[in-house]
């Protein structure tokens, strides 16, 4: 049995994963959220914890007795914020494992004009981003990076991973298939630790994605 803990438990990816996970009788399921009530129909399914993710004490209730810590956290104000707290809250919890849930272009790793774009558009956010992963990779935990491309809805699986330092081509991938990518690491918590991930559908190479 593994005991994952889901912080940002109403995020589109989040749920998607949490419905692999629901599913799964080998895997114990807790959910943090600020708003228990959005995800209160999960009560018979989930753990429910109420809290915010910038406050590392309520963090440490949730991930008491946990085996790994999965972030789907976002909004660029607080993501350095909530990094700094995810980290203490896990040193004081005494867990180790983490997936942490990032994006695209925090290491310049988009070449072309999809970079170009990409590095436009999102702006500030690829800055917050990268100070967050920075603080990741520098805390010590057996962390995994996922930086997605840009997200659809697509009823899919269909992904390639790239490591840190390689370029990433493929302008879009589906929530889907980053929940399962999650989902796999969960089921195999060994596999990618210390690596930060890129996530994209193959034969998506393009200035931006085909549905902007």
């Amino acid at each position: 049995m593994v005991k994952v803990v889901v912080l940002g438990a109403h995020g589109q990816v989040a749920q998607i994963a949490e419905r692999f996970l629901f599913a799964d009788k080998d895997v114990e399921t807790s959910l943090f959220l600020r708003n228990a009530k959005r995800m209160e129909d999960k009560k018979n399914q989930a753990t429910i914890f109420e809290g915010s993710a910038t406050d590392a004490a309520q963090l440490e209730k949730a991930m008491k007795g946990q085996d790994i810590v999965y972030a789907n956290l976002g909004g660029k104000d607080d993501i350095d914020i909530e990094a700094e707290a995810v980290i203490e809250a896990m040193k004081n919890a005494r867990v180790k494992r983490l997936i942490w849930i990032s994006t695209l272009g925090i290491y310049d790793e988009v070449p072309g004009k999809f970079g170009e774009w990409n590095k436009e558009t999102l702006g500030d956010y690829i800055t917050e981003y990268a100070k967050a992963a920075k603080r990741i990779e520098e805390s010590g935990l057996d962390y995994t990076i996922i930086r997605p491309t840009w997200m659809n809805n697509k009823d899919e699986i269909d992904y390639e991973k790239s490591k840190k330092g390689e370029p990433i081509k493929d302008t879009e991938v589906s929530r889907k298939s980053v929940a399962a990518y999650v989902y796999h690491l969960i089921k195999n918590p060994k596999e990618d630790v210390g690596e930060s991930i890129g996530l994209g559908k193959p034969g998506t190479e393009g200035d931006k994605p085909g549905w902007y």
